[in-house]
């Protein structure tokens, strides 16, 4: 099927990555990311435009989020519940939500891409706010398609090369993106201590 996929992106270009994308956040067994791979060799190559195809892959994304994420406002609880015991990527991507809010959906995006559509179900069940999902979704994935499209622009397609380079660059970034996360918590801790130790002598006074 990858192969098939990836023959026709010449010829149908972004409707092909448009249609490619959306199924995968459906969770649908599609190979969206290395078909963006193939479209950065492409527009290397000079067939493909470079902002045409990177919008196209980020408004589809966007658009698949979305579907899922108020399909699980409308049934998200109960889907959950039904599939939770037996699911367990749906039962990984509540539990990170529920750790990590908002920022498991920047995550999900591109750091752990096959939990993402678990983890729109489980935003929309859990009553996370459309505005910050909607934010935080928008940021991830510009961040995917951005890493992919540019490993197959820089790397002409040679998908077997890319790919191995972006297990790199994503295991660095997602080590980043925790370090700052953890560093923000920490001084988040610090700053309440302190409130806290401030709090004492003052209510021993009085």
């Amino acid at each position: 099927m990858t192969e098939w996929l990836l023959a026709l992106v010449p010829q149908y270009g972004s409707w092909l990555i448009a249609i490619t994308v959306f199924l995968g956040c459906l969770a649908l067994p599609v190979p969206a990311s290395i078909l963006l791979i193939a479209a950065g060799g492409f527009v290397a190559a000079g067939d493909l435009a470079l902002a045409g195809t990177a919008l196209v892959a980020l408004g589809s994304a966007a658009a698949g989020d979305q579907v899922v994420y108020f399909a699980g406002r409308w049934r998200g609880r109960r889907v959950i519940a039904w599939l939770g015991a037996r699911a367990a990527p749906v039962t990984r991507a509540s539990a990170m939500l529920e750790r990590r809010g908002g920022f498991a959906v920047f995550l999900s995006r591109w750091l752990i891409p096959a939990l993402g559509p678990y983890v729109n179900l489980a935003a929309g069940g859990s009553g996370l706010g459309w505005l910050q999902f909607s934010l935080w979704g928008l940021a991830g994935e510009a961040i995917w398609v951005a890493l992919y499209v540019g490993l197959g622009y820089a790397f002409m397609g040679n998908l077997a090369a890319a790919s191995d380079m972006a297990l790199n660059v994503v295991a660095v970034l997602g080590a980043t993106a925790l370090t700052a996360a953890l560093g923000v918590w920490l001084v988040r801790r610090h700053v309440a201590a302190r409130r806290l130790a401030g709090d004492q002598p003052r209510a021993a006074a009085e």
